[in-house]
C-alpha cells in the first residue's frame, strides 16, 4: 500500500491555468452553436425527429421534467424547424347548432396556427385537447395545445401522462391517425346531442420528457412504442478536457443567466463557481450543465449585486450565508460530540477503535453533512465467527453487509491459515441508533479488526474512509468533501495540532473541492 501526503493544491480544482478564459467576455450571439456543442446527442435526435422521413413521430428524452429543461429542448427544436411560421390548421364557423370546418386562410382563424414548438410540464384535459362550451344556446370552441402545435412539435412531461393515462391514450390516437375528433372527455358532461363538430386534420410530433423512473414506467405501459421511438438524453454534465471545454462551460453558464435575466459571473467569480460546481458533480474534471443548478446560484447571488455581473466576493458571501442558513442541524450534531454525548476521540491511541467518516442525510433537509463515527472491534476466543452487530440488530443495510463480507474474505485469504481461526470478533458503529448502509466504512472496519487482532493501537487523530475489495485494495467512495469537513470541524473546535488528518483512497483525490478554511489549514 502506498501512502501519499497531499498538498493544498490537490484539495481544490486547479483554475489558475484558465485565468485568460475567465477574463474574456463570454458574449453569446444567436448563431452560437452552444446547444449542439453541449448536447450533441440530443441535437442529433431532434434532427432525426424533424426529418421528413423520421422513423417515428414520438421521441423520448431523458431529462428532469421541469420547465427549464423543456424550454431548452423547445428552443433547440425551433432552430431546427425548416417550416417554422407556415400557416396550418383551420377555422370553425359556428351558426346556431351548425358547425362547419374550412382550411385556414389567416392566422386570425380560430384554429389556425403558425408551425411552432409548444412545451408544457403539466396539463389537464381541456388545456391539451381544447373544449366545446355551450352557454345560453351559444356554442364556442376553444383550441388546446395539440391545435397550437399542429404542424409542429408538442413537448410534454411524462409525469403528466402517467398520472392521467386517458390523456396519453387519446394523444397517441391523434398522432397516429393524424386527425382530431371532438369527444367528451368527461362522461358526466357529454357533448350536446344536437351538435355535430367535424373532425379536423392534425399532424404533430411529440417529445416525451421524463426521468429514468418515468421512462421505465412508460416502457412498461407502452413497450412497443418505447422501442420504436427516437431516444436521447439531456447530458447534465460536461467533461473538462481542455481550455475549449472550459470556455464552452463559461458560455453555457452566461447564456443561462442572461436568458433568464439574471446577473452572470464576473471574471473573478469563475474559480469560486467552479469549486462549488465540482462539489455538486463530485468530480474535478466534470462541470454541471443543469440549468436548475446554475439558476439557483445566479438567483441567490442576485440579491447581493446591483449590476449585470457578480463578483467572487459576492458569490463567496452568498455560499457562506447559505451554509449558515442550512447549518443548524450539523452544528447540533457537532455539539453532541464536543459535549461528549457522542464519544469521538481526536487524540491519543486506542486498540480496536478507529474514526470512520460518514455522510448524514436527513429526509427533508437540503444539505448532507459529514460526521465522524467511532467503529470498535473486540476479539475473543471463539470459533472464527465475525459478528456484524449492525446486521444482527437489523440496523445494517445490504450494501453494508456486503462490504463486511468482502472485508472478512480478504482477511481470511491474507492470513492463509491451515485450520479454522481460534477467535471470534464483533464490530459495531458505536452510538449509532439508525440504519447504516454503504460500504465506505469497510476499510475502517478492516483497520479496527487488524488492530484488535494484532493488539496494536490506532492513532485517533487520523480518520479514514474508503471501501476495500477482496484483494485488500482501497476503492473510491462518495461524499468526500462533506466527510473531511465534518471531521475538520470537530478537530478545529478542539484545537488544531497539525497532527490531525484523514486517509482517503487515491482514486478519490480527483473528487476533492474543499472550502477555503480547510485549504488554508493544510497550506
Amino acid at each position: 500500500m502506498t501512502i501519499t501526503k497531499l498538498a493544498w493544491r490537490d484539495l481544490v480544482p486547479d483554475t489558475d491555468i484558465y485565468q485568460e478564459i475567465f477574463a474574456q467576455p463570454h458574449l453569446i450571439d444567436e448563431n452560437d452553436p452552444l446547444f449542439s456543442d453541449t448536447q450533441p446527442r440530443l441535437q442529433f435526435a431532434l434532427e432525426q425527429l424533424l426529418h421528413t422521413r423520421a422513423s417515428s413521430s414520438f421521441m423520448l428524452a431523458k431529462a428532469p421534467e421541469e420547465s427549464e429543461y423543456l424550454n431548452l429542448i423547445a428552443n433547440a427544436a425551433r432552430t431546427l424547424q425548416s417550416d417554422a411560421g407556415q400557416l396550418v390548421g383551420g377555422h370553425y364557423e359556428v351558426s346556431g347548432h351548425s358547425i362547419r370546418l374550412r382550411h385556414a386562410v389567416s392566422a386570425d382563424d380560430n384554429f389556425a396556427t403558425l408551425t411552432q414548438v409548444v412545451a408544457a410540464d403539466w396539463v389537464e384535459a381541456e388545456q391539451l385537447f381544447g373544449c366545446l362550451r355551450q352557454f345560453n344556446g351559444d356554442i364556442t370552441l376553444q383550441p388546446g395545445l395539440v391545435h397550437q402545435a399542429n404542424g409542429g412539435i408538442l413537448i410534454i412531461s411524462l409525469r403528466t401522462l402517467l398520472a392521467q393515462p386517458l390523456l396519453w391514450m387519446r394523444l397517441k390516437n391523434i398522432v397516429n391517425r393524424e386527425r382530431f375528433d371532438w369527444v367528451a372527455f368527461d362522461e358526466s358532461r357529454p357533448l350536446p346531442v344536437s351538435v355535430s363538430v367535424p373532425s379536423m386534420p392534425l399532424k404533430l410530433k411529440v417529445i416525451l420528457v421524463g426521468e429514468r423512473e418515468s421512462l421505465a414506467d412508460f416502457q412498461e405501459m407502452e413497450p412497443e412504442l418505447s422501442e420504436q421511438a427516437i431516444y436521447s438524453e439531456f447530458e447534465d454534465t460536461l467533461q473538462i478536457v481542455d481550455a475549449e471545454s472550459v470556455s464552452q462551460w463559461c458560455r453555457w453558464v452566461t447564456f443561462t443567466a442572461r436568458h433568464n435575466h439574471l446577473p452572470a459571473p464576473g471574471a473573478d467569480s469563475w474559480p469560486v463557481l467552479i469549486r462549488e460546481a465540482v462539489r455538486y458533480t463530485g468530480e474535478q474534471e466534470t462541470l454541471p450543465l443543469s440549468p436548475q443548478w446554475i439558476l439557483r446560484q445566479c438567483k441567490e447571488v442576485a440579491s447581493l449585486c446591483d449590476g449585470d455581473t457578480f463578483s467572487g466576493e459576492q458569490l463567496n458571501l452568498m455560499l457562506q450565508q447559505r451554509e449558515w442558513r442550512e447549518g443548524f442541524l450539523a452544528e447540533r450534531m457537532q455539539d453532541e460530540i464536543l459535549q461528549e454525548q457522542i464519544l469521538i476521540e481526536t487524540e491519543g491511541e486506542r486498540i480496536g477503535q478507529i474514526n470512520a467518516l460518514s455522510v448524514i442525510e436527513f429526509p427533508g433537509h437540503p444539505r448532507a453533512f459529514g460526521e465522524p463515527s467511532r467503529i470498535s472491534c473486540v476479539v475473543h476466543i471463539g470459533d472464527g465467527e465475525f459478528t456484524d452487530i449492525e446486521r444482527k440488530a437489523e440496523l445494517g443495510g445490504n450494501i453494508h453487509a456486503k462490504g463486511m463480507m468482502i472485508m472478512q474474505a480478504f482477511l481470511m485469504s491474507e492470513l492463509q491459515l491451515e485450520q479454522q481461526i481460534p477467535f471470534s470478533a464483533s464490530l459495531t458503529f458505536e452510538q449509532s441508533y439508525s440504519e447504516v448502509d454503504g460500504d465506505s466504512a469497510s476499510m475502517a472496519e478492516l483497520c479496527a479488526l487488524i488492530s484488535a487482532l494484532a493488539d496494536v493501537p490506532v492513532n485517533q487523530s487520523i480518520a479514514i474512509t474508503g471501501s476495500v475489495d477482496q484483494f485488500g485494495r482501497a476503492q473510491p467512495v462518495g461524499g468526500l468533501n462533506e466527510k473531511i469537513e465534518g471531521f475538520f470541524a470537530i478537530c478545529q473546535q478542539r484545537e488544531l495540532t497539525g497532527k490531525q488528518g484523514v486517509i482517503i483512497p487515491t482514486a478519490n483525490v480527483r473528487h476533492l473541492s474543499l472550502h477555503s478554511e480547510q485549504v488554508k489549514a493544510v497550506e
